[in-house]
């Protein structure tokens, strides 16, 4: 199977363009045979904390039409969104669909980094789910600073590790470096990274989406400007 990461400048705050940026770059993904799209951390209306806490109409749930050009590209997509939970805080969630436009699954961020804990419901719950006999598990940007997260995906029989992140131009560049193709080492998984390029609410994407192999080898990474997707093939098993 081909996945992709797919890197992007968003507008800030608004919905309805993100979604039509992120489904003509599906629309490449797919171009170039990829199954599966993931996308940055709030890829829907950028990382606009003051605006998602003033503003529900930015809360985006699964099944809102504002996903659409994103359900009907014709590849399975996780995006990540700040999702309504019922309650007065959303949840920083993933959000799967089939290449049929189908929910998969959601998965809610369980580490919050400092001021999203302020906006944010933390997630309780693990995310798995299955596309083409292998098995996947997710993480939102400072997830995966906890290795237990995909380490648990490991132990489940996961094969990929999904990961929709923001890393800016200061430290982020060598944490974007690290801590990827560190979860791929230690837990023998491909990781898949996808961040913001550009601006990104207080902070500058560094882009360079990427792809690792179960040791840690790179197998396909975008540059650090290009809104872009970077595609590499997945094997079901360890050969």
């Amino acid at each position: 199977m081909k996945i992709a990461a797919a890197q992007l400048t968003c507008v800030p705050a608004d919905v309805r363009a993100n979604a039509a940026r992120a489904a003509d770059l599906a629309a490449e993904a797919r171009a170039q045979g990829a199954e599966l799209v993931v996308f940055p951390e709030l890829a829907l209306t950028g990382y606009e904390l003051d605006a998602l806490a003033a503003d529900p109409d930015l809360w985006t749930a699964a099944d809102d039409p504002r996903l659409d050009p994103l359900r009907s590209a014709g590849i399975a997509t996780a995006v990540n969104v700040a999702l309504p939970t019922g309650g007065p805080r959303p949840a920083l969630a993933t959000v799967v669909h089939d290449a049929d436009g189908a929910h998969v699954t959601t998965y809610a961020k369980q580490h919050l980094y400092r001021h999203e804990q302020e906006l944010f419901r933390a997630g309780e719950d693990d995310g798995r789910f299955e596309l083409g006999g292998i098995r996947f598990c997710l993480g939102v940007c400072y997830d995966n600073h906890f290795p237990e997260l995909p380490g648990r995906g490991a132990a489940d029989g996961c094969r990929v590790h999904l990961a929709s992140s923001l890393y800016g131009t200061g430290d982020g560049i060598h944490e974007r470096a690290t801590v990827y193709p560190g979860i791929a080492r230690e837990h023998g998984m491909y990781v898949v990274l996808a961040n913001h390029v550009g601006p990104a609410g207080p902070w500058t994407g560094c882009g360079r989406s990427a792809v690792w192999a179960p040791g840690g080898a790179l197998l396909a990474e975008a540059d650090d400007r290009t809104a872009s997707v970077v595609t590499a093939s997945v094997a079901t098993a360890a050969v």
